[in-house]
This record gives C-alpha cells, sequence and structure tokens, in this order.
C-alpha cells in the first residue's frame, strides 16, 4: 500500500514557531495540499462530507500540524512509564480499533512539531529515575510509523533515546514504510514492534493498513538494522481456519527473521474485546464488517473504574491462547512470551 499522505491540512499559527512546523507548511504548500488555519486542534471544524460517515473517512486523510500544550506525560503502565506524546489519530480503518470511543468525533491525525519541549520533558523524567531506566510508549494513540515518512519525529526519538544511558523507547505499528528508520543510531534502546495478525483478520478486518506480507517482510528489515523486536498478536479473533492462519503467520515470521534477532524477541497476545459502546460505534461507521460481536456468547470481564468489556468465554480464550503459545515455543523457543490477556 501507498504511505499516508493528507488530503487536507489544519495548521495552529504556533506551530510555525518550530522548524518542523516551517517545514511541514512549505512542504504541503508547495505539493498543493490545501492548508487551512486554526487555533486549537479542538476548534477544527467543516470536515467536508454530505454524512457522518464522509465526514469521518474524511477526516482520517487530515493531519493537523499543532503544538503538545500539555508537557506532563501520561503513564502507561505496565508496557512503559510514560508515553511520550508525538502524534495522535491513525489514518487505519481497524473495525475493532479502540480509537474509535476514545477519539470519538475528531479522528483526524495530529502531528506535534515542538519536539524539543517533549524532549526536555523527557530528559526530566529520565533523571527522576536514573540509574533505573525510563521506558516511554509512543504508540498510545497512534501509529506513528504510519505518518513518520513525512514528519521523521519517531527517527528523531529513536535518535534522541539512543543517546541517553538510562532511556528505552517503544512502539508498535500496522505499516511497513519503515526504510528511513533502518539507518537510526538507535544503540539497542528502541524496541520496535509489529502488530501482526492472521491474513484472514487483516484483510477483512484491517483496511487501510499494511498487508500481512508486507509487515512480516518490513520485520525482517527492522530484525537486520539491529532493533530489538517485538510482535503484538491482536486483536487475536476466532475464525474459520484460525488455527492454519496463526499458524502461517509464525511460519513466515521465523523463516524471514536472521537467527540472532530471534534470541531477544517479545510477543504479546491480546483477544479480541468489545464493549457496548464500541459496538454501536462500530455498526454505525463499518455496517457491513463481519465483527462478530454477539454479547450473549461472550463473557464480561470487569475493567478498572468499574468498567467492562467482552471477551471469548473461558473454554475459547484458553484454546487460543494455548494454541499460539505452542506455536511460539515451536518456532521460537527463546522469545518472552509477555502476557496474554
Amino acid at each position: 500500500m501507498r504511505p499516508f499522505y493528507p488530503q487536507l491540512v489544519y495548521i495552529e499559527p504556533r506551530a510555525l514557531d518550530y522548524p518542523l512546523g516551517k517545514q511541514l507548511y512549505e512542504k504541503f504548500k508547495k505539493e498543493g495540499v490545501e492548508i487551512r488555519e486554526t487555533t486549537s486542534h479542538n476548534q477544527v471544524r467543516n470536515i467536508p462530507g454530505k454524512n457522518d460517515n464522509q465526514k469521518y473517512r474524511n477526516a482520517k486523510s487530515t493531519l493537523v500540524i499543532g503544538v503538545r500544550k500539555t508537557l506532563k506525560f501520561d503513564t502507561s503502565k505496565p508496557s512503559a512509564e510514560y508515553a511520550i506524546p508525538l502524534a495522535t489519530g491513525c489514518m487505519g480503518h481497524c473495525h475493532y480499533c479502540y480509537l474509535q470511543t476514545t477519539l470519538g468525533d475528531k479522528p483526524y491525525i495530529r502531528t506535534y512539531v515542538n519536539l524539543e519541549d517533549i524532549y526536555e520533558s523527557a530528559d526530566r523524567y529520565i533523571k527522576e529515575r536514573a540509574p533505573e531506566a525510563t521506558r516511554f510508549e509512543a504508540a498510545c494513540t497512534s501509529d506513528i510509523v504510519g505518518i513518520d515518512h513525512l514528519t521523521h519525529s519517531l527517527k528523531k526519538t529513536i535518535e534522541f533515546m539512543g543517546e541517553r544511558d538510562h532511556a528505552r523507547l517503544r512502539f508498535v505499528t500496522k505499516y511497513h514504510h519503515v526504510d528511513h528508520l533502518l539507518d537510526a543510531k538507535h544503540n539497542g534502546n528502541t524496541r520496535f514492534r509489529f502488530s501482526v495478525n492472521a491474513a484472514h483478520v487483516i484483510k477483512y478486518f484491517e483496511p487501510g493498513t499494511s498487508t500481512f506480507l508486507e509487515r512480516i517482510e518490513a520485520a525482517g528489515k527492522v530484525a537486520k538494522a539491529d532493533y530489538p523486536l517485538g510482535f503484538i498478536v491482536a486483536p487475536i479473533i476466532w475464525h474459520e481456519g484460525w488455527e492454519e492462519g496463526y499458524l502461517e503467520l509464525f511460519e513466515r515470521l521465523e523463516a524471514i527473521l536472521p537467527a540472532y534477532a530471534k534470541k531477544d524477541l517479545t510477543f504479546e497476545m491480546i483477544q479480541h474485546r468489545f464493549t457496548k459502546t464500541a459496538k454501536r460505534i462500530i455498526q454505525k461507521r463499518y455496517p457491513k464488517s463481519k465483527l462478530e460481536m454477539e454479547e450473549e456468547e461472550r463473557k464480561y470481564k470487569w475493567g478498572r473504574y468499574g468498567r467492562g468489556k467482552y471477551v471469548y468465554q473461558d473454554e475459547q480464550a484458553g484454546e487460543l491462547r494455548n494454541t499460539l503459545t505452542d506455536y511460539i515455543d515451536r518456532f521460537f523457543p527463546q522469545a518472552k512470551i509477555e502476557y496474554f490477556t
């Protein structure tokens, strides 16, 4: 698939005070992209479209160039101590995505250009915890790789973390546009993770993202660039032929990864889940989706703050977990399985 390119750009005036803001403004102006001014991303209005679904889809191809005002980082336990804010939003159309509910009616993509301010805050957090390493997650609210060919914010952040003894960076992506990141001076401080799945799941439930084979090929490139590597298998979906589908996934990964990369692999596994709110939004935005969300066939699992979600029944969840764990043990015996949830 082609890399993301915005059809409409909004820019906050303060963004032009920063080198990256000026660079992006000049780039899109030169290439004839429509640019509108906005005082804040919250004031973005008039996304084109005849109805809500058209506006939603057009918002997914809209980029807001802004300044990150809140420089207190959110926590990101258990995978990291903090979320480092580089971008928000995603151009993908994954039917099940939790951003459907957290971003509400503002699914446009935001990139923050005041990287110097963000790095200054990161340095404070690093110093507070030294000599213990501080882990930062760069993909809590976005797929940062999906826009980094335009901004190179992630590449700069990888090199920023690579220069610090007590800093570690993590992120995850569904995109294969990684070539510009391969020569980044990461010094082993960044774990590059790919969200992977059975080919059936990617084809039918993850439109607007890189294909099954594109992601696997990109993972091979990243491994050869000596990044520590990880995979998030999510969401694990029970579907006809799921055993063969996930077996193919691990067979292909084993075939493409060099032997040395297999010694430091991590796997995270997340079964499909949904909330009542998410189900309602998904059915509205993707009315033809074949994503199974029958509440009576699921188990209700209570979460934090008194809110819950629907997951697979214990027997199904157990079979998914045992089968995928067996595959990982077979093909990657030295890998670490961080969790199944």
